[in-house]
């Protein structure tokens, strides 16, 4: 009779097993940090710390800086790091226009001022303009239109 106990018990656990491992490898197939699903009344949820995903990368970039620092002296290898980054303000996804179809607000090369609008961030249905922090050329677009961004990521690099 414990036999069958212990049986019914472990027979649940291949299914969870099965869906974890699912959405272990959806994890990495996306990019995300957390995905969590609910099927028949079992919740399962799967998270990623990212910490140790920025220290894997951080150490090539130091490996390698004195000879990158050679090449292109003039671009920091971590987005982050330059001094014309514009970070993310919040949590939403990351549109380079004002509607789908229509011209961007900015490309690499435009030159901007302080407050010109770079992009829009819908955040809870709600469309935030995010203004050029200062005055240069944008060098860099570190996003996709329409891709989720987080709070603090690197959007633009303005020079």
């Amino acid at each position: 009779m414990a036999d069958e106990k212990d049986k019914a018990k472990a027979a649940p656990a291949a299914p969870a097993e099965e869906a974890v491992r699912a959405l272990a490898k959806l994890l990495d197939e996306t990019g995300l940090t957390e995905i969590e699903i609910e099927e028949a009344g079992r919740r399962v949820r799967v998270a990623r710390a990212v910490v140790p995903a920025a220290v894997q990368i951080a150490a090539p970039a130091i490996a390698t800086a004195p000879r990158a620092q050679a090449v292109g002296a003039e671009r920091p290898l971590d987005p982050s790091a330059h001094p014309g980054v514009v970070l993310s303000p919040m949590v939403g996804s990351a549109y380079r226009s004002p509607e789908p179809g229509a011209k961007p607000f900015v490309d690499i090369g435009t030159a901007v001022k302080a407050g010109d609008t770079l992009l829009i961030i819908e955040a809870m249905k709600t469309m935030n303009t995010i203004p050029a922090p200062r005055a240069g050329t944008v060098t860099q677009i570190l996003f996709e239109d329409g891709q989720p961004v987080e709070f603090g990521e690197s959007l633009m690099i303005i020079e």
